[in-house]
Order: structure tokens, then C-alpha cells, then sequence
């Protein structure tokens, strides 16, 4: 828990500024689009959606941009760098299941805003953006790492599974659970409960 929280910290901490002055601008925009424009196509759960896809993207490229501590280079055997880790320890959760977790949210909003149903399209998404990624990193100084591109692909799976499983159960739900109200009410919850884990956190 605590290296969790340790990380979160981080991430927070590198993109703290760049997240208010967007969100400020947006909520600013969404406001005055809510009172100026056509209210018939206002839902705040798609809008709330919207701004944590982007969120997530500014502090996706906010951690992969940082500097990196053990410098360039090149490795090119899958699993190498993944077993030198011993499970449990700090650079395990950091390096490995860090690596699947930052890529969970990308797999999930991928799935959402293209209704991604198979497998191998999501693969494809997580593959060419964990690529890029990497390339991106090898030329600033960073290491281009095969095994990060193997968990971010994992993650990526994982966050399609679940856009899979809430969509399954969304169909089950009693009719009432499935109104727009609900949604909004809930991603009010979920922005709630993220901001006071922030707040824990500090």
C-alpha cells in the first residue's frame, strides 16, 4: 500500500500544475458551453468521462516523459528485465505491475470510445501506443524496454476485460440504474472518492 501511495504521490506531484491549468480551462469552456450552447446534449457522466480520459493521458505522459533514473539503452529479450525482479519486492510492484497497472485506464477508454469487442483490436491499440511510447522514450534519453511494451499490453488487456464485464453487467441492471442520473451520481462518487484518496495521500 504504502509503495502505491508513494507512486501515486509522484505522478501527482509531477503533474499537478499542467492538471489544473487544463481542467481549470475545461470545466471553464463546459460551463459556459452549458449556459450558451445546446443543453439538450449536455450529460455530465460522458463529459466526466471525457475529462478523466484526458486526465489520465496528461499524467500518462507526465510519468513516461520523466527522467529516467538508470538512464538509456536497449533491451530486446522479452521477459529478461521481468524476472530479474523478486516478486513482492519494491521494484517489482514498481517496474511490473506498475507497468500493466498504468495501462489498465488506456485499455479501458480505448474499448469505451471505440466499442472495441475482440481481442485482437485492443492488442493492436495497446501494442502500437506502448511502442510509441517507448521509441518516444529511447530518443530522450530513456530505455527502450521490450518487457514494458509486453506488461503495458497485459495492462491494456486487462482494462478491455473490464469495459467487457461492466458492459455485461450495465445490460443486467434494472432499468432505473441504467438512466443518465445514475451515471452522473456515480461518476460524482468516483471523483469524490479519488480526490479524498488524494488528499489521504498528502
Amino acid at each position: 500500500m504504502r509503495i502505491m501511495e508513494s507512486a501515486i504521490r509522484e505522478v501527482v506531484n509531477m503533474s499537478w500544475p499542467t492538471l489544473v491549468i487544463v481542467m481549470a480551462i475545461i470545466l471553464i469552456l463546459k460551463v459556459t458551453y452549458y449556459f450558451k450552447g445546446d443543453k439538450r446534449t449536455f450529460c455530465l457522466h460522458e463529459d466526466i468521462m471525457d475529462l478523466l480520459f484526458l486526465l489520465y493521458l496528461i499524467m500518462l505522459f507526465q510519468l513516461v516523459t520523466s527522467q529516467d533514473l538508470a538512464g538509456g539503452g536497449t533491451n530486446l529479450s522479452p521477459f529478461k528485465e521481468i524476472f530479474r525482479y523478486e516478486v513482492g519486492s519494491s521494484l517489482f510492484y514498481r517496474q511490473v505491475v506498475g507497468n500493466i497497472a498504468i495501462f489498465i485506464p488506456l485499455g479501458y477508454f480505448a474499448s469505451r470510445y471505440c466499442k472495441i469487442k475482440d481481442l485482437l483490436t485492443i492488442f493492436l491499440v495497446t501494442l502500437l501506443s506502448s511502442g510509441v511510447i517507448e521509441t518516444v522514450q529511447y530518443f530522450i534519453g530513456r530505455c527502450f524496454d521490450i518487457d514494458d511494451i509486453i506488461l503495458n499490453v497485459v495492462g491494456g488487456v486487462f482494462g478491455f476485460l473490464l469495459y467487457i464485464a461492466l458492459s455485461a453487467i450495465n445490460k443486467h441492471l434494472p432499468k432505473v440504474l441504467q438512466k443518465d442520473w445514475f451515471y452522473n451520481l456515480l461518476c460524482i462518487a468516483i471523483i469524490a472518492f479519488l480526490v479524498i484518496c488524494v488528499l489521504r495521500i498528502y
